[in-house]
This record gives C-alpha cells, sequence and structure tokens, in this order.
C-alpha cells in the first residue's frame, strides 16, 4: 500500500511539470499519448486511455491509447450516456466496476480488442462547468482498481484538464466551417499627468499593445527583403524556445502560475496542421511572414466566430503566438528584444492574463488610457512590483514603437520624448532611491499613544507578498484574495491546482492567523471563460457569492481545496464576499459543513473546524447586524465596494469618480453602526479596504472602535505609525464630530482638518 501511495505521489508530481509533456512531445497527438503512457506506467494499468468531447458531433472519440488496439483511435466514439464512458461523461463522477462487461451500461467496441480488461475506472475531465472529456484505466485482473486509484486517477484529470482542453479544441478546429494596416498617426506629446495606479520608475522605449483578433502585426521591417521557409521554420523554433524561457521565469516570480499560461501556444506551435499550411503556402510562393498572417487569420475567425465564450478567447492566444512568430521572422538573426520585453508598455485595455505575459518578458512599465485605479489589473500590477499610471490620453496609442519614455509612476507623470535633464534628474532620483532602499522597522506589537493594542493584517494578492508581510511583522494575513489563480488563467483551476496555492500560503505563514476570502468574482474582476460577466451593470450582478452558491460543484472544489490545505494550519478563517441576506450567508457556511462532511467521508485529512465570517460590502447588511453577529464568527468590512454600493456610484467609471466619496456621512453612520454591533456582540471585526491605509481615516477607524485593520503590505509601516500616534480619548472626539455632521462640505473639513 506505501508503494502504492508513493506511485500515486509520483505521478502527480509528473503531471504537475506539464511544461515537459509539451516540450517532450513532436505534436499534439503525441503530447496525448505521452500523457496515457504515464499514467498507466504509474497506476500499472493495462489500458489508459483519453476520450475528449467533440462539440460538432456531440459525440466521446477516442484519442489517444495505450493497450487497446491503436486502430480504434478516432474510430470508437459514442454519446454522452453511451456506455460506461458516455455514463461517466454525463454524470460527471466517476465509474469503478471489478466486471465491466457485467454492468448493463458496458458497451463493447470489437475493434478495440478489451474483451480481456475487466476492471474499469473511468474519471470525467471537466474545466469548471466546462465538460472536455474522460480518462480511462483499465486492468485484466478483477477487481484491481481501488478507492485510492479514484482519487489519484480524478487528480491526474484536474492537472491535466487544461492541456487536454486546449488539444481537444485545436482537434474541433478542422471540424468548423470556415467563415468567410494599421494607421500610423503620431501625435507630438511631451508631458502628461496621470493618475498612479501602482508605484514606481522605469526609462524604457515604448511597445504599444493592442488587441486586435482580425489584425496581426504588421511588419516594421525592410519590405524589400526576402524571407525563405528556412526563416520560417527557425521562427518556430525560436519562439517555442522563448515561451519556454517566459513560462520558465514566470513560474518563479509567480508560483500561482502552476498551469502553462502559454498552454495554447505550445500546442498550436506542435500542430502539424497549423504549421503545414503555411509551409505549403510557401512553397506555392507566398512570403513567409503573409503565410504566417493568411493561416493564422484563419485560425482566428474559426475561434471568433465559436458560439463558446472560452474558444472565442483563444483568439487572443491565437494572435499573440502568431504575432511572436512573425516578429522571430523579421529579427532573423538580431539578438535584440522584442515585443513587451524590457520595455514601458502602452495599452487601452488589459485583462489579468496579459499583465502576466508581460511580466514574463520584463515588462519595464505600463501605461493605461483607460480604467480605475481600484481595478484588479491594478492590484495586479502593484503585486507584481510593475509601474502603472493610468492617463485618459487615447492618442498615445498612436506613438511609434521604440518611443523612449520616462515613467514617473510614484506621482502618475509620463515624460515622452524625455529631454537630457530629464533623464539626468530621473537618474539621480534612482541613484537616492537605490541608497535609500530597505524595509522600514516596525515594531511587533501596534498600540495607540496611551497603550490601547490595534492588531495590524496583510492583505495578499499573491504569494510573492507573502515575505514582505513577514518582514514587516504583520500579525497574520486579513484578506487573502483568492481570485487572482482565477483570474490568470484562462480556465478554472482544478481542486488540485488550488491545493497547491493555499498549501504553499499556509505553510509560509505557519502559527499567525488566515482569513481566506472565497472566489470573489464579476464586476471588475470578471472571468472571460465564466458566465459571470454579463449584464449591463456587473458591479450589481451576478458576482462573488452568487457566481459561487449558483456554482456549487466550483464552489466546493474551491472550499475543499482551502480545507485540505489547512489540515495541520491552526488559525484558518473562511469568509464570505458580498452578502447581502441572512439567509444566503447560512446557504454558504452550510456549504462548508457539507464539504468538511465529504472529506471526512473520503478520509482525507482536512482542517475541522474554520472560523466562518463574511465580508460586509452591502448596506442591507446593516439593519440586519444583530442577526448576522448571532450566527457569524467575525466580520471583514471591505470599504470600496461599501462606499460604493451606499452611494450608488461605480467606482471603476472615471465619469463618477468625484462622487466616490468615503467622508459621506452616510458612510461614516453605517460604518460606525456595523462596529458597535460587532463590539457589542463581542465578534472580531476589521477593516480591509481603501479606508484602512489612508491617513484621513484611521483616527475615524479608531474613534468607532475598530481594533484590527489589514492592509497592503507596504502600507503596514505607515499605518503603525499613525495609530501610535493617536490617543483613543482623541480618535473617539474625532468620531463623534464626524458623525455629527450632516453635510459633505462639513465632514470634509473635519476629515482634512484631523485630530488637532
Amino acid at each position: 500500500m506505501a508503494q502504492n501511495k508513493e506511485d500515486h505521489l509520483n505521478l502527480l508530481c509528473d503531471l504537475g511539470d506539464l511544461a515537459a509533456l509539451f516540450t517532450g512531445s513532436q505534436d499534439i497527438e503525441s503530447f496525448l499519448q505521452l500523457t496515457v503512457e504515464l499514467v498507466a506506467r504509474h497506476l500499472k494499468a493495462d489500458v489508459c486511455s483519453i476520450y475528449l468531447y467533440d462539440i460538432s458531433t456531440k459525440e466521446l472519440v477516442l484519442q489517444s491509447t495505450i493497450g487497446l488496439n491503436p486502430s480504434a483511435v478516432r474510430n470508437i466514439r459514442m454519446k454522452p450516456g453511451e456506455g460506461l464512458v458516455g455514463n461517466t461523461f454525463e454524470q460527471m463522477k466517476p465509474v469503478r466496476e471489478a466486471y465491466a462487461s457485467t454492468n448493463p451500461m458496458f458497451k463493447y467496441f470489437k475493434e478495440a480488442d478489451e474483451d480481456r480488461f475487466e476492471s474499469f475506472l473511468a474519471v470525467p475531465i471537466q474545466r469548471g462547468v466546462q465538460k472536455i472529456g474522460v480518462l480511462v484505466v483499465q486492468h485484466e485482473k478483477h477487481d484491481y482498481f481501488t478507492a485510492t486509484d479514484v482519487m489519484a486517477l480524478r487528480a491526474s484529470a484536474s492537472q491535466l484538464a487544461s492541456a487536454v482542453e486546449n488539444a481537444r479544441l485545436l482537434i474541433d478546429l478542422y471540424q468548423m466551417s470556415e467563415k468567410n494596416h494599421e494607421n500610423q498617426a503620431a501625435e507630438s506629446l511631451n508631458f502628461i499627468k496621470g493618475e498612479s495606479a501602482s508605484g514606481g520608475y522605469a526609462f524604457a522605449a515604448s511597445a504599444i499593445f493592442k488587441k486586435s483578433h482580425g489584425r496581426l502585426i504588421s511588419d516594421p521591417y525592410d519590405l524589400n527583403k526576402t524571407y525563405t521557409i528556412n526563416d520560417f521554420y527557425k521562427a518556430v523554433k525560436r519562439t517555442s524556445e522563448q515561451l519556454m524561457d517566459l513560462q520558465s521565469r514566470l513560474a518563479q516570480r509567480l508560483p500561482e502560475s502552476a498551469s502553462l499560461i502559454f498552454s495554447a501556444h505550445f500546442l498550436i506551435l506542435k500542430d502539424p496542421k497549423y504549421i503545414n499550411k503555411i509551409a505549403e503556402q510557401i512553397k506555392e510562393g507566398v512570403s513567409p511572414p503573409d503565410a504566417v498572417r493568411s493561416v493564422t487569420k484563419h485560425y482566428i475567425e474559426i475561434f471568433s466566430f465559436s458560439p463558446h465564450a472560452y474558444i472565442r478567447e483563444k483568439a487572443s492566444d491565437m494572435e499573440d503566438l502568431g504575432g511572436r512568430i512573425l516578429k522571430n521572422i523579421f529579427r532573423t538573426g538580431l539578438e535584440e528584444s522584442f515585443l513587451s520585453e524590457h520595455r514601458i508598455v502602452i495599452a487601452g485595455e488589459l485583462y489579468p492574463s496579459e499583465i502576466l505575459k508581460m511580466a514574463s518578458e520584463d515588462v519595464k512599465g505600463i501605461i493605461l488610457v483607460k480604467g480605475g485605479i481600484t481595478s484588479h489589473v491594478s492590484i495586479l500590477a502593484r503585486s507584481m512590483q510593475i509601474p502603472l499610471v493610468i492617463a485618459d490620453r487615447a492618442e498615445l496609442l498612436n506613438l511609434p514603437e521604440d518611443t523612449p519614455i520616462l515613467l514617473d509612476a510614484e506621482i502618475g507623470n509620463i515624460y515622452v520624448n524625455p529631454s537630457e535633464a530629464i533623464i539626468n534628474q530621473f537618474e539621480e532620483q534612482r541613484k537616492v532611491r537605490e541608497t535609500t532602499a530597505g524595509l522600514a522597522e516596525m515594531n511587533p506589537e501596534t498600540r495607540t499613544k496611551d497603550g490601547v493594542r490595534v492588531h495590524l493584517f496583510a492583505n495578499i494578492n499573491l504569494l510573492s507578498e507573502l515575505s514582505t508581510a513577514r518582514d514587516l511583522k504583520a500579525e497574520g494575513i486579513g484578506l487573502y484574495r483568492t481570485e487572482f489563480p482565477f483570474l490568470i488563467r484562462s480556465a478554472f483551476p482544478s481542486e488540485e491546482e488550488q491545493y497547491l496555492i493555499f498549501k504553499r500560503l499556509f505553510d509560509e505563514m505557519a502559527g499567525l492567523e488566515v482569513t481566506i476570502r472565497t472566489l470573489d468574482v464579476g464586476g471588475d474582476k470578471a472571468l472571460a471563460y465564466a458566465d459571470a460577466t454579463s449584464g449591463a451593470n456587473p458591479q450589481m450582478g451576478f458576482r462573488s457569492i452568487r457566481f459561487c452558491l449558483h456554482h456549487r460543484s466550483i464552489f466546493e472544489q474551491h472550499i475543499r481545496a482551502i480545507l485540505r490545505a489547512a489540515a495541520d494550519f491552526e488559525k484558518l478563517r473562511i469568509m464570505f464576499p458580498l452578502i447581502s441576506s441572512l439567509d444566503e450567508f447560512l446557504e454558504a457556511r452550510q456549504s462548508v459543513k457539507d464539504c468538511i462532511t465529504a472529506l471526512e467521508h473520503e478520509n482525507l485529512a482536512h482542517h475541522l473546524k474554520p472560523e466562518i465570517g463574511m465580508m460586509i460590502e452591502v448596506p442591507s447588511v446593516v439593519e440586519i447586524m444583530d442577526g448576522f453577529a448571532r450566527e457569524s464568527d467575525f466580520f471583514s468590512v471591505g470599504t470600496n465596494d461599501f462606499v460604493q454600493y451606499t452611494l450608488a456610484v461605480d467606482r471603476t467609471n472615471e465619469k463618477v469618480a468625484d462622487y466616490y466619496r468615503p467622508y459621506h456621512p452616510s458612510v461614516l453612520r453605517g460604518l460606525a453602526r456595523i462596529v458597535k454591533s460587532a463590539n457589542d456582540n463581542c465578534k472580531d471585526i476589521s477593516i480591509c479596504g481603501e479606508m484602512a491605509h489612508e491617513p484621513e481615516y484611521i483616527p475615524f477607524l479608531i474613534g468607532i472602535g475598530v481594533r484590527a485593520i489589514s492592509v497592503d503590505p507596504r502600507f503596514l509601516p505607515l499605518v503603525q505609525k499613525i495609530i501610535s500616534s493617536l490617543s483613543i480619548t482623541q480618535a473617539a472626539k474625532h468620531a463623534g464630530e464626524l458623525l455629527s455632521v450632516e453635510t459633505l462640505k462639513d465632514a470634509r473639513n473635519l476629515i482634512q482638518a484631523g485630530i488637532i
């Protein structure tokens, strides 16, 4: 049995290195073949097969196998619900049979030569709500597979789901029907005042990022140069090598990217149909750049016209890959960098996954010509320590490539073609920063001037921030945002992938308290592959806990991963976002209890009794706080959403930004009532939104009774310094004065005056 467990662990370790499977294969078919061989070897199975769902024919197709007759590949097909494999797919549940042929659902395929394989185990391959296919193992021995094998195979299917999904998309591509330059006008710009979204400084050449799924990068080089088919093949090889290097660098910088960010790129490069179509056009006399454009556009059109949103999203990957190949053709024999590497990128808008690709290329800074500073792209840039400035100047997108730009993201200044004097001034500032670099000193405990204890916690977006939180002596994690592993992927991360991320979180924060906020997507945290983005007003739409309670399987995988990862962790807190009613909270809490019961039944190690709390972000909570206080173990106020929902102001909409006023009397009074109710009921309450680190609001928060604050790690020294300068008497008096006023003008004047 010990050997069996070791084999299963080795299997998961091997599957975790998906890059090796990609790079070790010649094409899509060989990748799938390597996969079945790996699984069969570790489970000591006579047969391993992968069945993929064909969207066009609505059939499961045997796509790869070891142990069955090779001629059966792509010839065995069945409908969902048909046979044991079809039943596994339809029910999305494992099927284990000691004597497969005796099951009334068993379907015999003569061409498979599977008569002698009686032991049967099948598990579904699924990414979130998307059904992909079925992974099957078989053995001659009766009753060969155990419950442990079921869990191991399910984990394997989860690990492989993203890569197998991309393989299936490319296979489906050939069965879809065929569907039927750049303007450059640079305007002279010198100095632009923008808004800082992520601090830092950068001086580099510009790179313009434009989304255009129907148009590829045009040739910026010598149009008279002749390129050969060898130049094309060299460009493909160089592109593959560059992608592997980028993925490796990103994995080191961002542990959350356990799945390959560039998985679709790798599979397309391995696809002989894509490569051969381009080669055929070149042999017919088409120039290599034009051939790459033609075939890539064809793929983009097919992806773009798909009825499935997650397939349409692949058009972006396709364009990115085509652009990389073209750049490598144009730069044949050159050693210089390309794309966004070492550049300042100017973009109209960016998805979180695109920020990650830029981070992998060591982008020096980003300028967004639209967006809100509270958006999750901004949060991600701060977490990755990429300077980011938002400037409402669309003409920046018309700057020529490689324009020198100096970016002062500390205050939001953009210098285009900066003078020698400005560059020298910037260099002097850089030298001063390097000389004074280092973490600010903090005391292990935070106390007011009169000795009252206030607990300081860290908000964490990415695992890379944990070391800073520890170095700054944070007392734990007051808010771990779980949505980032979802935002940076092109499909839902599996339970196993989430488990690995959470396990590292708990291992690194051993002995401290960790509060995990469950999945909070939708609104300004849209997932391209989910249905949480619909509606004219997504901030008020199908998001956060509403999305999770609707998609129970996704929510339960999420909760299970948290509980399993925290099996040996003491101080676990789980809180739900955007709770608007007591019924909603009780339903979400019951889901956690159900997951604990299921894990006990499966005999899987897990945390037995986490504290369960909620975010306070919706005004409907204020009037029934006492009811929540009886049921919830703790509270955390997300002031960003609480302000926007109280004032009916979309905090990501720059047109109404001036109406987003945390000092509004209704906001302040609402916060005071929430904190009083929690304190009266002896329930912990913390503040974790932007107000928690803004110096003008900290005296008010302390004055109304807040004794726990959670902020981004970089703000911890500042917050401690402000709190240590306050006395409770002063803070309470200041809060009382603010709560007595009724106009915005009076509240603003008191806030600005501070404590005198």
